[in-house]
């Protein structure tokens, strides 16, 4: 498994519940460019309309070699799900407080794959929280190190 690019800050603003691999449909120059390592997710989203599942803020950026016929980096992507996962997830976000993140974008084979997370929106002491357990987990390993 390849890994082009992660959504690290999904992890600090969100509690993953659950997490989905879903194929995603791009073009030749996008997939090149991904290749290369010019995926970035900051900012970006999933959202349901009617039966399917975009991609939405996923920038790609313009493959190096191209030509006029280079992709739009900011393009609404549409993600591969069976139709069942897509009305499950469809239900999840449905209820209060339930939003869907792409965490990362690899390659499974020649296949570009991307891991959507069905989250939930940690508040401000959350994230305090989770910082000072953090912290804490890497004293602890210092002082075992040490010994």
């Amino acid at each position: 498994m390849n890994i082009v690019c992660q959504n690290r800050k999904a992890y600090h603003d969100y509690h993953i519940e659950e997490m989905v691999e879903a194929g995603i449909a791009l073009l030749g120059t996008e997939v090149k460019s991904l290749r290369e390592g010019k995926g970035n997710l900051k900012d970006s989203y999933v959202t349901v309309k009617e039966n399917e599942i975009f991609l939405l803020n996923c920038h790609i950026s313009p493959y190096s070699h191209g030509n006029i016929t280079n992709h739009d980096p900011l393009r609404t992507r549409k993600l591969l799900l069976h139709r069942k996962e897509i009305e499950r997830l469809k239900g999840k976000v449905a209820q209060k407080g339930y939003t869907l993140i792409p965490l990362k974008i690899y390659f499974k084979g020649s296949m570009a794959k991307v891991e959507v997370g069905l989250a939930k929106g940690k508040r401000f002491y959350e994230k305090r929280e989770t910082i000072k357990e953090r912290e804490a987990k890497r004293m602890i390993e210092r002082a075992m190190k040490s010994r």
